[in-house]
């Protein structure tokens, strides 16, 4: 019977026991009356469940009970008394009817307990209260009898129900504790996860029991079970009522089964745990070589362009998000593992050994896998970035070679030829950057054999290889056939370079010619002093006439060469058709001025060559001179020459140009007349009328 049962009928106190004890070393029970009529049934329960408390060697010493009648009726005490009888008689050894001061006197004749000893089986006596300490020690008695014990019965109350709840949950949990220690001993594997799986569990929490268990122990320690703090000091009870040793045995199991419990617990969460390893494991493991490298599978291409590059680069990103989750969870495991093999078992070792190789040997070789399909698509994009600017600089540089040539000059054609020639070499470039990153991109596919993603990928590698090669190819062609259009128009912007240089050159020759005959208009005017003079200057003038025959004549090839030039460019010349009048024209004009600078200077000669003879011969030998059509001569040859210097060059577009100025030709003029002068002077003394 528990007290937690009939805690309403406890909470009466129709009945209790003290603690006290009397001579014998017998427990007191004490039976209380009051004015309200007793129940004699919950009475009984109370009894029934107090005398269960004391051990059989305590109840054997027997039982004093105190009964309490001084509130109540002498036919209620008579009834509790008769009960006894039924109740406990063999272990009730003295009862003390406690009865009220002069009130039941008359009655007791009526009714004499010591004569019923025999019947009842335990000596009944009539004692007013304070003569109860004849058959107790008052130190056993309570203050309702002028005792010095104290007792709280609540708080008796409140303490058998702890101990009796701690005794229950404690020996409940033993066997539970019991059965799961027990099971989990058990040899076969299948018996013990069944076994563990059933009774793993305890009913309530062992560390609540068991710090319940301990609070209970330190009060118990502190005071005995059924008293309190204050009153008399006690002896201590006997081991037989004292909760003590009953509640320390309960704590030594509890601790050991706990113990055990523990280590079964521990033994399972580490096999809980390095099973719930082996599953991520293995969870990581067929997701990496399942869906993990079907989707590598499936992606083997690099794409035909840099907008194919980049989409493929997309998904396979997205492909390595969805592996960096696993990573993360590989790290984690591995973090988990490093952990259990530093304080792990010896029989795991060998185990979580075989996992962290199993995982890292997956991981690595699908990371391997993720960061050469990364750094494929990488170079295929470079490789089509560098594709797609040598193309773009191929179709300016074929632009630049559709349009036709049309510059103003020869430095805007050399500049079109040097931003040409430019072009050319960056296209050059451009293809050998191609050849580099192709050859590369080739060598990384090359490499891809063919465990890298579980599969043959030859003809994948073809198709790539194919248009590597395709688009190398087809770049070279089309640089082939740029250099053959730069060679055609390198030759023709050469031939009009020189074309421009012919047109300059043949200008430059009108320029010098015009210069010359300038020149030979204001500068050669002198006719000499003499013969002698005179004819060095019809030498230099003949010279001068071969430097301008020269410039002439490199006129004339030069306008050649242009109409040469302009046939093979299909083109006019903008300046030969106006050069080659005014380089004609402008010959003509110095032919003219030539001619009469040689006439006027043979005049010179053969005028000085006549007056020097005679002029000679004059002054020795006067009468030596017999001729005098000599003098006539000279005479003329003089007037001539004046005539001459007077006449204007006359073109033949009608213009005329003196030779030197008014001032020259009045000096040159008056040399002559000097000469004529001492010609006269000398007719006249070799002659006279």
């Amino acid at each position: 019977m528990e007290a937690s049962v009939i805690l309403p009928i406890l909470k009466k106190k129709l009945a209790f026991l003290s603690g006290g004890k009397d001579r014998r070393s017998g427990l007191i029970l004490t039976i209380p009356l009051c004015l309200e009529q007793t129940n004699m049934d919950e009475l009984s329960v109370t009894l029934d469940y107090l005398l269960s408390i004391p051990s059989e060697k305590c109840k054997a010493r027997g039982f004093t009970v105190i009964v309490d009648g001084r509130k109540s009726q002498w036919n209620v005490v008579k009834t509790v008394v008769l009960m006894l009888q039924n109740v406990v008689p063999a272990e009730v050894s003295l009862v003390c009817v406690v009865k009220p001061d002069e009130f039941w006197d008359k009655k007791v004749t009526h009714f004499c307990f010591w004569k019923e000893k025999d019947r009842l089986g335990f000596e009944v006596i009539l004692v007013s209260a304070n003569k109860l300490t004849r058959y107790i020690e008052p130190c056993q008695l309570t203050e309702d009898f002028g005792g010095s014990l104290t007792y709280d019965h609540m708080d008796w109350l409140n303490k058998r129900l702890v101990f009796e709840k701690f005794t229950k949950e404690s020996t409940s949990l033993l066997d539970e504790l019991a059965l799961i220690n027990n099971g989990s001993d058990k040899g076969s594997q299948q018996e013990k996860e069944r076994s563990v799986d059933l009774n793993f569990l305890p009913s309530v929490d062992p560390e609540t029991v068991l710090q319940t268990g301990h609070e209970l122990l330190s009060e118990l320690q502190q005071r005995r079970f059924n008293g309190s703090d204050g009153g008399v000091s006690w002896s201590p009870m006997d081991d037989e009522l004292l909760a003590q040793p009953q509640v320390m045995k309960l704590l030594d199991s509890l601790r050991e089964q706990y113990t055990r419990y523990q280590e079964v617990c521990r033994q399972r969460s580490k096999r809980t745990q390095l099973e719930e390893i082996q599953q991520k494991v293995m969870q990581v493991v067929n997701w990496l070589e399942g869906p993990g490298s079907e989707q590598l599978r499936a992606q083997w291409g690099i794409g035909d362009s840099i907008r194919a590059s980049q989409a493929l680069q997309q998904k396979h990103e997205e492909i390595e998000s969805q592996h960096s989750e696993w990573f993360a969870v590989y790290v984690e495991l591995n973090q988990q593992i490093a952990a259990l093999l530093n304080a792990g078992d010896e029989e795991d070792l060998v185990e979580l050994k075989s996992l962290q190789q199993q995982l890292s040997d997956v991981c690595y070789r699908q990371a391997s896998q993720l960061e050469f399909r990364q750094n494929l698509l990488q170079a295929a994009l470079e490789f089509h970035g560098v594709a797609q600017d040598l193309s773009q600089q191929l179709d300016g540089l074929l632009g630049m070679l559709c349009v036709d040539v049309a510059p103003a000059d020869g430095a805007s054609i050399q500049q079109t030829l040097k931003l040409l020639e430019e072009k050319l070499k960056s296209v050059d470039v451009g293809l050998q950057g191609l050849r580099e990153k192709g050859q590369g991109l080739l060598d990384q596919i090359s490499n891809q054999a063919s465990w890298a993603y579980g599969k043959d990928v030859t003809i994948e590698n073809k198709e790539n290889v194919d248009h590597i090669q395709g688009v190398m190819e087809d770049m070279q062609l089309r640089k082939q056939r740029c250099e053959d259009m730069v060679d055609v128009r390198r030759l023709k912007m050469l031939q009009m370079v020189q074309l421009f240089k012919c047109e300059e050159d043949a200008a430059q020759a009108v320029e010098w010619l015009s210069e010359l005959l300038d020149a030979l208009l204001k500068t050669h005017i002198r006719l000499g002093d003499d013969a002698q003079e005179t004819k060095v200057l019809l030498e230099k003038h003949r010279k001068f006439v071969d430097v301008a025959q020269s410039t002439y004549d490199y006129g004339r090839q030069l306008l050649q060469a242009t109409v040469v030039l302009c046939q093979s460019l299909r083109c006019t010349s903008r300046s030969s058709g106006d050069t080659l009048p005014r380089l004609n024209r402008v010959w003509k004009q110095f032919t003219i001025a030539s001619e009469e600078r040689v006439h006027r200077l043979e005049m010179a000669i053969a005028f000085h060559s006549n007056a020097e003879k005679i002029l000679q011969d004059c002054p020795e030998e006067p009468e030596a001179i017999n001729d005098e059509e000599q003098f006539d001569e000279i005479e003329a040859v003089g007037k001539s020459l004046l005539d001459r210097l007077t006449v204007p060059v006359v073109y033949p577009d009608g213009t005329e140009q003196y030779f030197g100025s008014p001032s020259d030709m009045a000096s040159t003029a008056e040399h002559i007349r000097d000469r004529m002068k001492l010609s006269n002077q000398c007719k006249l003394s070799s002659f006279p009328e």
